[in-house]
């Protein structure tokens, strides 16, 4: 059994300077408790707190958390493997690559079998010294 994961189109961002909590909610699809959280897993993310700690996001920190989103939900990342995604690649990386990917059956055609034959055959040829 195979489950596929659409894509979840999300709204145009408004071009305003802050944007509230709830905003930022409804614009990049995730919950305000959900946002709170990657706050203190993903150090990019630092939106101003003004009066009364209330949060306010700029538009980069926006599309950091679609990226967060779309790393974990759409992608399969875990929240380390998204985390070490952005340190190494920037917030505004595209396409994964082949070897950063998850595995899953729609990239597994992807490996090239006779090179990880050769390693693993290396592999052993070391350990049987």
């Amino acid at each position: 059994m195979t489950s596929t994961i659409e894509k979840v189109v999300l709204p145009p961002i408004p071009a305003k300077r802050y944007f509230t909590i709830g905003e930022v909610s409804e614009l990049c699809g995730v919950k305000p408790h959900v946002l709170r959280y990657w706050e203190q897993e993903f150090t990019q993310l630092k939106p101003v707190k003004r009066r009364g700690n209330r949060r306010y996001y700029q538009h980069h920190e926006v599309l950091l958390i679609r990226r967060i989103r779309e790393l974990l939900y759409e992608q399969g990342f875990t929240i380390n493997g998204a985390r070490n995604r952005l340190d190494s690649h920037g917030a505004a990386s595209g396409e994964p690559e082949a070897n950063d990917a998850p595995v899953s059956e729609g990239n597994m055609a992807s490996v090239d079998v006779d090179q990880l034959r050769k390693a693993l055959l290396h592999v052993l040829d070391v350990l049987g010294r």
